[in-house]
């Protein structure tokens, strides 16, 4: 899930929020490249916004560069312009999504990698 604040009373409007919301988790990390993020309804329906608000913000990212939609497998988070990260990005989501399907929480998560690197 998406951990984003959209405030009905800003003087900013609602997508823009939301634009700027994805802008500054991408940029700290929180969202690496090949994240995947949840359809406009699914967004829109956790924000209480329209959908056509959450597909405005949606189509900037993308015309940003920030977001890439594969058609029916969904929209990610893009490559940042580093190979090096959007490798270890990916690497570490789809290593996150193999420990999810297993049923392993963080703690397991951490004590694998921990394993992996002192080996």
């Amino acid at each position: 899930m998406l951990e984003i604040t959209v405030s009905h009373d800003s003087g900013v409007p609602p997508y823009e929020q939301l634009r700027l919301a994805v802008i500054a988790k991408v940029r700290s990390g929180e969202l690496p490249a090949g994240t995947k993020i949840p359809t406009v309804r699914a967004l829109a329906a956790q924000l209480g916004l329209a959908p056509n608000t959450v597909a405005r913000a949606y189509r900037e990212l993308e015309q940003d560069g920030v977001l890439e939609t594969s058609g029916r497998r969904g929209t990610f988070i893009a490559s940042s312009g580093d190979p090096t990260a959007d490798a270890a990005g990916r690497a570490a989501t789809e290593y996150v999504a193999t420990l999810r399907r297993l049923g392993l929480d963080n703690a397991a998560a951490l004590h694998y990698i921990k394993i992996a690197l002192t080996s």
